[in-house]
């Protein structure tokens, strides 16, 4: 590690912002000195504000149709290989009782842009999971919606939105997305989710396509200026139906750099260990939460459907990810010495 860096990490940690070529001479200029300095400095950080909690939010997907055709993405509207499904809204409720009983009081909607997924059907879901269990927490993931859509959504009961920016730089967003999609839009967005008083979550995938230490900078440049209440990044991994299917997949090593270095961006941050960091490595997110993550989101959706909602090639579908082994989940965590907290988990500010 040079003096430079370590000079960086150290003003970092004492909550100076950085410029955009500060972060990214961090980024180039990194080993595995400097991982191990910025992980304790983030795990300082970490404990001070959550102790050694960490939060556990039950993940329903909802669907795997999406309008859209990103072309890092395994549900994407162009991969007819995929095996598609829509669960009912009875389903949804039951993932949500079932999840309740097992002690969690969060619950993410997370889905494809699917079109049948309107207002109405998404504000009568959210209503009915509200009613059933208020002292829940409810986060939707559905994409880009109008700033109308996402007010009848926070005005049903929803508390949260995570809606990944996937990268702050406009030219790299143009390289991983169909025409028709726009940076403009995605930062509208969350702008709107912003105003409208929702928790925000955007987050982007580590070693995509085209990416670049100054691409990445520019992420962590706008975490540091947006505030996300939640982030999360996890590693690009390709996906065998889309076209970046020979592409590389980003590094452990990366991800858990960069989770560390936005702990210390913005402290009070809910940090996810993502399931894409468990795919590439068998103790990706205990790695994770170790350089400063504090979420996990193990999988509440019904076993048959698991497999389906393949954003990337190799889910982990193993069980251990899902739900109904809280108690795996619980044992790894506290094997790095962690406990799982299954509270809504709100952000401490």
């Amino acid at each position: 590690m040079t003096e430079q860096t370590r000079q960086l990490i150290e003003k970092l940690a004492a909550g100076c912002v950085l410029q955009l070529e500060e972060y990214q001479e961090l980024i180039d200029t990194r080993d595995q000195e400097a991982a191990i300095l910025l992980a304790e400095k983030a795990v300082d950080i970490r404990k001070s504000i959550y102790g050694n909690a960490v939060y556990v939010r039950g993940l329903i997907e909802i669907s795997n149709i999406c309008k859209n055709n990103c072309l890092y993405c395994g549900i994407r509207r162009g991969n007819s290989h995929c095996d598609r499904y829509r669960l009912t809204s009875e389903e949804v409720i039951s993932c949500a009782d079932e999840g309740y009983e097992l002690g969690f009081r969060t619950f993410v909607l997370q889905g494809g842009e699917d079109p049948f997924f309107t207002d109405q059907v998404l504000c009568q879901l959210i209503t009915a999971i509200k009613a059933r269990h208020p002292d829940c927490a409810v986060t939707i993931s559905m994409g880009e919606r109008s700033r109308e859509s996402y007010k009848k959504l926070k005005e049903a009961g929803a508390d949260r939105y995570l809606l990944r920016h996937e990268t702050a730089d406009r030219e790299h967003y143009g390289r991983l997305h169909p025409p028709e999609m726009s940076f403009d839009t995605r930062m509208r967005c969350l702008r709107d989710l912003r105003e409208l008083g929702f928790q925000v979550g955007c987050g982007f995938m580590v070693g995509s396509p085209y990416q670049t230490s100054r691409t990445l900078a520019e992420d962590l440049k706008f975490i540091e200026e947006f505030q996300p209440d939640m982030c999360g990044i996890g590693p690009f991994v390709p996906h065998k139906e889309t076209p970046f299917k020979d592409q590389p997949a980003g590094t452990l090593e990366l991800t858990c750099y960069l989770l560390s270095i936005i702990r210390l961006i913005h402290p009070p941050v809910l940090l996810p260990a993502t399931t894409a960091l468990g795919t590439i490595h068998p103790q990706g997110r205990e790695k994770g939460i170790l350089a400063g993550a504090n979420v996990v989101m193990p999988n509440l959706s019904p076993v048959s459907v698991r497999k389906k909602y393949e954003l990337y090639d190799n889910k982990i579908c193993t069980g251990e990810e899902s739900a109904q082994c809280k108690d795996c989940l619980g044992a790894r965590m506290e094997s790095v010495g962690y406990r799982i907290v299954t509270d809504r988990g709100d952000i401490k500010k």
